[in-house]
């Protein structure tokens, strides 16, 4: 058996919430978050056993699919996904400090496992949508050639879909602003 997260994004919170029932009705996942971000679209991230994500995932597109912005299964997701969503990673020292911006909520967890499995890096948080009018960012320490890399990666990812944004890495920030990160 293998763990998977999963996650659909769409236009509105009526169609997002029954597009989640349908996930959770059509396979054993349990959901790590569910709910309306700006600018009124609906996000539900779930995890559970690849087969049974794939299988959510599919049934909630197939069904609503002219209301869905995107969508997407990981399997063997990155172990520090989930702390960099729920904003508990704990992060001792930033060398070097990556960040990415998308213009929407499912590709930056798609780019944050790669950036994650590109290099030897420690996600910070990942920003999904909340506060930031459905665009979404993450935060990424380590090595300077280290968070180059990851965010090179996870940047050509994003523009292959066209949500990319913009990005940056600051070596060596100045802890006032790390402070204000951490």
């Amino acid at each position: 058996m293998s763990r998977a997260i999963g996650m659909i994004e769409f236009k509105t919170t009526p169609t997002g919430i029954t597009a989640a029932d349908r996930m959770v009705k059509t396979s054993e996942v349990e959901i790590v978050e569910a709910q309306t971000v700006c600018p009124g679209k609906y996000i539900a991230i779930i995890t559970g056993d690849l087969s049974a994500v794939k299988a959510a995932v599919e049934a909630a597109v197939s069904t609503y699919e002219d209301q869905c912005i995107d969508s997407f299964v990981l399997g063997n997701p990155h172990e520090s996904i989930f702390p960099a969503i729920y904003g508990t990673t704990k992060v001792e020292e930033v060398s070097a400090l990556g960040i990415l911006e998308t213009y929407d909520a499912a590709s930056i967890i798609e780019a944050a496992d790669q950036a994650a499995k590109t290099a030897i890096v420690d996600l910070i948080e990942l920003r999904i949508a909340k506060g930031m009018c459905g665009k979404s960012y993450m935060l990424l320490t380590g090595e300077v050639s280290a968070v180059e890399a990851s965010i090179d990666r996870a940047k050509e990812l994003v523009a292959a879909k066209g949500m990319y944004l913009d990005s940056s890495v600051i070596a060596h920030p100045d802890k006032r602003m790390i402070d204000t990160i951490l």
